[in-house]
């Protein structure tokens, strides 16, 4: 389990319940390495900031994981994390990298405004 204050996604089971759970979600799927680690630290300070956005992590090296990793919009990815937003269960935006609080923001309010 990725060490985060994040919803941790374990399965793909709770990768489904959590999409039909919830209208907008942000899942950041990766590890506990210098790309990702920023973007952990963004989400649980927006997690307050966007009450209508589910924040989750997802362990990319999890053989569950590959619920995110075999997206078609992940397919040309080659750094972690895997970003990807949902809303009502149909993917959004998939970014990959590391990305700061502006860019995570930027996407947040385009598709799931306060």
């Amino acid at each position: 389990m990725l060490k985060t204050n994040l919803t941790h996604v374990l399965s793909e089971k709770e990768h489904s319940e959590l999409l039909n759970s919830n209208e907008n979600v942000m899942i950041c799927c990766g590890r506990m390495g210098p790309m990702c680690i920023p973007v952990y630290e963004s989400m649980e300070e927006l997690e307050g900031e966007y009450n209508g956005v589910k924040f989750a992590d997802m362990e990319f090296d999890s053989p569950d994981a590959k619920v995110i990793r075999n997206l078609p919009e992940c397919s040309s990815f080659a750094g972690l994390p895997f970003v990807v937003y949902y809303k009502n269960r149909k993917i959004v935006k998939a970014t990959s990298s590391i990305q700061s609080r502006d860019q995570i923001t930027e996407i947040l309010d385009a598709y799931f405004a306060k």
